[in-house]
């Protein structure tokens, strides 16, 4: 035999030597049988016997016993039962546009958007209420039915500061609707349940309380409810439904610190029922929402406003323009006016005053307690739809003089503004929406409803108070630009410098 091929062969069973005593070592010291090491043998023990089991058969109470327990049970299932027919997942698609600031200038990004909601069906005819930013910018919505029916749906009105929308379903049959229930009986503490489409996942019921009334997330959004029902993605538009199954709120956000990724915390939000009612037959009525219109520019008062007009209450805040032909001005309204009340209610800011006004009803007269150089006055106005005032003649501009006060620069300028919505801010959107002008108005040929203005000369807006400042101060004196978004498209106008008064 060949010296090498030997040398191997020793080297081959030393090796297989020490890896046999090295496992035996091993099984020993792990308390193994060193007979498991020789191949295809097996203990008796290591084959299978089936196990010997004896099951419960009898739970560990009788429902005699938790009769409560078992009632609250059985109507939890009987309320949902007969609330989630009613209740559809929205899937919406479209393209939406984005304000970037960049080296060049601003300029606008379209982009692919697909989105998930739910909603409510509030008719038999298939109307259904959903939270205007689930459908926003959307061309295409689809909604998917309780036994997943899949339809076509479109938009019949919106109101953007509510966060409502309401659909029609496209077709011809009978819906199963929700009543809408009465949001002012709603208490602090009474079980509600969430009804919605979470992360997509499609019907979801969740159950909890009344945690709050009176909440709002930003200062041009009317009070909400708060609960801590579980609210997550998806859940936009679904009903928040009392024990009797009825409508008390539309479920719009949730409280959550990781804004890239949020989810339930155990704070949710919900716009009162009679405030979506509202919204609902106006819009049904009439394609919109019909708003109270009092026709003044406020401003909050801080102490050095306080200082100028020797106004020493904790209340009010002050009237920095009224609309020409406007309500605010029939019934006497003034420039740095301080509105204290409306109707005996007291008021702090000027948020509080639009949401009293915005209330209203069209054609009722309230009444006003007012601040005005040392004495409190009472002034009667007619509330009137927004856009409907009449605007007063603007007699004919001199050539010089002195500049015009900021209340007559706004009143020949004519235009008429809101604060952006939370959804519109949440898609990063800065600046006033034009609601509307009055008909002497010199921006009548510049600007249209529904104009995106973000800049003033340049200078960035982020509400309508400074937008009022803006304008008045630059007006007078000069021309001025007008930076605003329309259609997706950036443009920009100008308007002219208002002539000097003698």
């Amino acid at each position: 035999m060949n010296p090498s091929f030997r040398r191997l062969l020793v080297l081959v069973a030393v090796f297989l030597i020490a890896f046999v005593a090295v496992s035996a070592i091993q099984t020993w010291r792990s308390g193994g049988d060193l007979r498991s090491l020789i191949p295809g043998f097996q203990k008796k023990s290591d084959l299978f016997h089936p196990e010997s089991f004896t099951l419960p058969t009898k739970a560990p109470l009788d429902l005699s016993n938790v009769e409560l327990l078992s009632s609250l049970n059985n109507e939890y299932a009987l309320l949902t039962e007969a609330v989630v027919p009613s209740v559809i997942s929205i899937d919406t698609s479209g393209v939406r546009s984005e304000l970037l600031d960049g080296w060049g200038g601003t300029r606008v990004r379209n982009y692919p958007t697909q989105g998930q909601g739910s909603g409510v069906i509030v008719t038999s005819e298939g109307h259904v209420m959903t939270n205007h930013h689930v459908i926003a910018g959307q061309q295409k919505i689809h909604v998917t039915l309780h036994g997943g029916k899949n339809y076509t749906a479109h938009l019949i009105g919106e109101d953007a500061l509510l966060d409502i929308a309401v659909l029609k379903i496209d077709a011809n049959e009978k819906f199963v609707p929700l009543k809408m229930g009465d949001s002012s009986q709603v208490k602090v503490g009474q079980i509600v349940l969430a009804v919605g489409n979470p992360f997509g996942l499609g019907e979801t019921v969740t159950q909890g309380i009344i945690s709050a009334k009176e909440r709002s997330l930003s200062d041009n959004q009317r009070d909400l409810f708060q609960t801590d029902a579980a609210i997550n993605p998806g859940n936009s538009g679904g009903p928040l439904v009392n024990l009797r199954g009825e409508i008390i709120g539309i479920n719009v956000a949730i409280f959550s610190p990781d804004k890239q990724n949020p989810g339930f915390q155990g704070v949710g939000f919900s716009i009162p029922s009679n405030d979506v009612k509202d919204a609902l037959l106006q819009i049904l009525e009439r394609g919109r929402p019909v708003r109270g219109f009092l026709g003044v520019q406020m401003r909050d008062l801080n102490p050095t406003i306080r200082a100028d007009l020797g106004y020493e209450e904790d209340d009010g805040c002050a009237v920095i323009g009224v609309s020409p032909g406007s309500p605010a001005l029939l019934a006497g309204l003034q420039s740095w006016d301080v509105v204290r009340s409306v109707n005996d209610e007291k008021i702090q800011t000027s948020t509080e005053l639009f949401s009293l006004i915005q209330r209203a009803r069209v054609g009722e007269v309230i009444t006003l307690g007012v601040w005005r150089k040392g004495k409190h006055l009472q002034l009667k106005a007619t509330v009137t739809e927004s856009g409907e005032s009449v605007a007063q003649a603007v007699p004919p501009p001199l050539n010089q003089g002195r500049t015009r006060d900021p209340e007559q620069v706004l009143q020949e300028l004519g235009i008429q503004v809101r604060d952006l919505s939370v959804p519109e801010r949440m898609r990063g959107f800065r600046g006033v929406v034009v609601t509307g002008m009055t008909e002497q108005s010199l921006a009548l040929e510049q600007l249209q409803t529904g104009d995106l203005i973000f800049a003033v000369n340049n200078a960035r807006v982020s509400g309508a108070n400074e937008f009022f400042l803006h304008l008045a101060a630059s007006a007078a004196v000069q021309v001025t630009s007008l930076h605003l978004l329309r259609d997706g498209k950036i443009s920009i106008v100008s308007l002219p410098a208002l002539a000097r008064k003698k």
